[in-house]
Parts: structure tokens; sequence; C-alpha cells
């Protein structure tokens, strides 16, 4: 299996910075919008080099979502930017009806999504948005790895046409995927090849499930690690044929175990090929309070969870 390295830790947020800066830069018709967290998402170089095209909308997130759907129609095409909270929760309905019920062309930029938000608590730790936004049609759901990835999604979003949802964190994670790679919405990136288990992994929890199986190596369990940067629409042809390969199954992510990359997985897999599988994810709680490290350990998003998980759907295996 191929090892992945990381000399430099930087936090997806500033993928998402860097892109949208690259594309105000390149494309006349991408317009921004955010909720008085122009700091925090890192848009502030586009606001300070594009002013013009550039909407300040303050504490008013449902307000933003009308502006930008207005916009789409007009032919731009707008960011938004906000937490996940906001950005998935707070402005729901106007997001399935102005949005995606009527097909507009307008991107969700979601920012400080799971426990990685920290110190902010529960009432900011959004681990449900990726169970919302797949549930709406037209809505593509996109959740990439890491500073590189991030920013090449932001480029990517750009040129598709159509709703999307971009989700995308506070801390600095190992950034280790190729600065070149394009993004293909739709199509999984296959990292470690293996013959014993799959481990479907999205955001974060992609580093976390690498370094996972360089462990399971060494346990003499040959891992495949599959990179499912768009939960919606899924790659279903890169599920099927490693699931096929391996014959069992675990899915990682920063996101509550109902309704995300878990789920969504699950559904192919019930539909096409049954096959034994266990989740690594936040099992149907609310967060807390406290360091992302901690809250990441304390609700078993790590990588001995992940070898752990592991170790059980193996148990099944065969029977």
């Amino acid at each position: 299996m191929g090892k992945y390295e990381s000399n430099e830790l930087k936090d997806t947020r500033s993928g998402f910075g860097q892109g949208l800066l690259e594309l105000g830069q390149t494309n006349p018709n991408v317009v921004a919008l955010c909720a008085d967290l122009t700091g925090s998402l890192k848009m502030d170089k586009f606001a300070k080099e594009f002013p013009e095209r550039f909407i300040e909308v303050g504490i008013a997130e449902a307000n933003m979502i009308s502006l930008a759907a207005g916009l789409a129609t007009s032919g731009k095409i707008p960011f938004v930017g906000t937490f996940a909270v906001f950005g998935a929760g707070r402005v729901y309905d106007q997001i399935r009806l102005s949005v995606a019920y009527s097909n507009k062309n307008v991107k969700i930029a979601a920012s400080h999504s799971g426990l990685t938000v920290g110190e902010d608590g529960a009432s900011h730790q959004m681990l449900e948005d990726i169970a919302l936004m797949r549930a709406l049609p037209n809505m593509t759901v996109i959740n990439p790895c890491d500073f590189n990835q991030t920013r090449a999604a932001t480029l990517a979003v750009a040129e598709y046409v159509g709703p999307v949802y971009l989700r995308f964190g506070r801390p600095k994670v190992p950034n280790f995927t190729p600065a070149e790679q394009k993004f293909e919405i739709g199509k999984a990136i296959l990292l470690t090849q293996g013959t014993d288990v799959t481990i479907f992994a999205t955001g974060h929890l992609v580093w976390k499930a690498l370094k996972a199986a360089e462990e399971l190596d060494k346990q003499g369990i040959s891992a495949e690690v599959i990179n499912i940067h768009t939960i919606k629409p899924i790659d279903i042809e890169a599920i099927l044929e490693s699931a096929n390969k391996t014959r069992a199954v675990v899915t990682a992510e920063e996101h509550n175990v109902h309704g995300g990359l878990g789920d969504a997985v699950a559904q192919v897999l019930a539909q096409r090929l049954p096959t034994p599988m266990q989740y690594v994810a936040v099992y149907d709680q609310f967060g807390e309070s406290g360091k992302a490290d901690e809250l990441m350990k304390k609700y078993g998003l790590e990588t001995d969870n992940i070898i752990q998980a592991v170790h059980n759907v193996l148990k099944y295996k065969h029977r």
C-alpha cells in the first residue's frame, strides 16, 4: 500500500478562501456574500480585491440566501459564506424553496462544521448538515479533506451549474493531496489499494483513515482507503467495485451516524451488493464545549476507532 505524508498543517477554510480569490481573478461572474463572518470564512482577500462583487449582509442569513438566489437568476455565480450551523440549519427553508426547488446556481460555503468547532460548543457543532442537504432534490453535497482539495473543490463548484453545499472546517489538518489534482464532482478517489476491507472516508477523517490503514497493514490487514469527497451524487461505481473486492466496509465521517456518508454508502450496498459494514461517526448525540482533538477522541472519531471498526466488521465477513 502507498503511504501518504504531510509536512504542513492547514485549515480547509483557508483552502476555500484561496479558491474564491482565484475565482475572482478569473471569473467576473463570481460574487460573494457573507453573514458577518468574513474573516472566519477567509473571504477577506476576495472582499478587499473585489469590493464591487462582495456583499456583507450582516447577521441575516435568510436574507443572504434570498439575495444569492436573485443574483443567480441574473446570471451571477454567488458564493454565500457562513458557519455550517447557520448555512444548513437556520436557513433551511430559504435553501429548500429559493435555491433547491428552483434549481438556482447558488454555492453554499459552510465552514466550522462538525465537532472541531471545539470550544464553541453544541450550539455551533453542526453534525446534521450533510443529512439535511442530502435530502434536498437538486442539491450537490461536497466535503473535501484538506486545504488543497478544498481549494480545488471551490474552483470546480464554480464551473458546475446548480446548487452546491460545500462543507469545510476550522482546524488545521494535514495537507496531503496533490496541489495540482483536478477535482471531479461525484468521482471518488482511491488512495490506497487493499483486499481485506474498504474504508470510505470523508472530510477530516480521510487522513485518519490513511493512518489507520498503515497500522492495519502492520497487523496483516490489507485496507483499501477511498476518499468520498462528494457525498451527493455519490460514486456508486467506486463503492461497488471496492466492496465487491473486499466484502467488508467501514465508513468514517465527522457527522451524525444518521443521514451522512455511512447511510449514503449503505443505501448503495443495500440495493446492489449487501455487505458487512461498520460506521465511525457521532452516535446520535449533540457535541459539547472542549478542545477539538479531545472531542474527536471522546466521540470516537480517531484513528484507533477506525481500526476497531475494521476488526469488528471482519468478524462478520464470509459468514
